[in-house]
């Protein structure tokens, strides 16, 4: 279902929005929606910019894990026990 925006703004606005929309050979309405889209898109990459701070605070920690043949080796072992 569509629904109507309204957008109040002054006359030399709207006649610089409306030249960039005939410039770029659409309609007003469809400027405004690519537009709105291209700053929604914006917005959610401070949304990655988030998780991969996050990612890298996780890395900065040390855990204990052994070096991979012995974990590999681990792994193993743990499957001959259930068989």
């Amino acid at each position: 279902m569509s629904k109507r925006l309204q957008v109040v703004m002054d006359e030399a606005e709207f006649r610089l929005f409306a030249r960039v929309a005939k410039r770029q050979g659409i309609a007003l309405s469809e400027w405004v929606r690519q537009t709105l889209r291209s700053a929604q898109r914006d917005q959610s990459a401070g949304a990655a910019d988030r998780k991969l701070a996050a990612i890298g605070a996780a890395a900065r920690h040390r855990f204990p894990a052994p070096d991979i043949d012995e974990m590999l080796a681990e792994i193993e072992r743990g499957y001959g026990e259930d068989a």
